[in-house]
């Protein structure tokens, strides 16, 4: 059993990381006061002031650190890139030097959309990124300055969806809370990712950092779709009325961050590195399914503070 240090541990990846990884490890999350009298230990702290990140480590000695805090907004973003740049850059890199001294192993929580989408086909580790937003930037900067300052460390590039503390965090709740109340809504048809349940998401990542890997690694879902076939699927597993998702264009979007049309990502890399391959789409749909039934979403509500 290792001791897991978890930041970001209200936020979507984060608590369902933590949910996941203490039945086998002692979880320890940083947070900012929004989770309530969670399961696991937790540390209240803003990472961001002085002295914060060696005061974390400090007081949690951890075996293990997976670093999913950041500034995940693409519009916050671009709106604010000197407060994106301290999270998404600044921060892991500290926490990377931080932990090279101490010989922590730690997990970098990256993005597929350090790519501009104009290859044809799947993404491997190979191919050079070119970001497109503030966000994207980010955190091809922080890839960079973790591994040139721990070559040692994991670094994720992920795209994931489920249930979050708020019920509005993924692109799956969105099309589920409209689909729900009958909700017209658009689903880009331009726009093909590779969405990985995040409970199989954090079973990979507690696996890699079990393996010892290090470097650079792609980590969503086996099957590329489109954003509107995404909505689809989720209409049709939930027996919701698929017509109320509106076939469009990203260019017809008020978006201000430019995003990719093409983020499909090879997983030949890490699947190789880990001997199996990664759930298919339709088990990670049916966990999704399932964890409604069971009142996951809910008991998730129940860690969430007031106000």
């Amino acid at each position: 059993m290792a001791r897991l240090l978890i930041t970001g541990s209200s936020g979507l990846l984060g608590l369902n990381l933590a949910l996941h990884a203490m039945t086998s490890h002692e979880v320890i999350g940083v947070d900012r006061s929004r989770l309530k009298a969670p399961p696991f230990a937790t540390i209240q702290a803003d990472l961001l002031d002085e002295g914060a990140v060696e005061a974390v480590l400090e007081r949690s000695r951890p075996d293990w650190l997976i670093h999913c805090a950041a500034l995940a907004d693409l519009e916050a973003c671009e709106a604010n890139p000197d407060l994106a740049r301290r999270l998404n850059v600044d921060l892991p890199v500290a926490f990377a030097r931080a932990c090279r001294r101490r010989g922590i192993p730690i997990v970098q929580i990256s993005t597929d959309a350090v790519f501009d989408g104009d290859k044809s086909g799947a993404y491997t580790e190979e191919d050079p990124p070119n970001p497109l937003s503030v966000y994207a930037q980010t955190k091809l900067d922080a890839e960079r300055g973790i591994l040139a300052e721990y070559p040692q460390a994991i670094v994720v590039r992920v795209n994931f969806y489920g249930w979050s503390l708020t019920g509005r965090r993924s692109l799956a709740e969105f099309f589920f809370n409209n689909l729900t109340t009958h909700k017209s809504m658009s689903g880009y048809t331009d726009v093909i990712f590779c969405p990985m349940h995040v409970a199989h998401l954090s079973a990979l990542l507690l696996e890699m950092l079990e393996k010892g890997l290090h470097g650079l690694y792609h980590a969503v879902g086996p099957q590329p779709m489109t954003k509107y076939q995404f909505g689809v699927e989720i209409a049709r597993k939930f027996g919701l009325d698929e017509n109320i998702i509106t076939p469009k264009s990203i260019h017809a979007s008020s978006l201000i961050a430019r995003r990719a049309h093409n983020l499909y990502l090879s997983v030949h890399k890490l699947s190789t590195a880990l001997g199996h391959p990664f759930p298919s789409f339709p088990e990670g749909l049916d966990l999704f399914y399932q964890q409604l039934l069971d009142g996951y979403p809910q008991k998730l509500r129940n860690y969430a503070q007031a106000g």
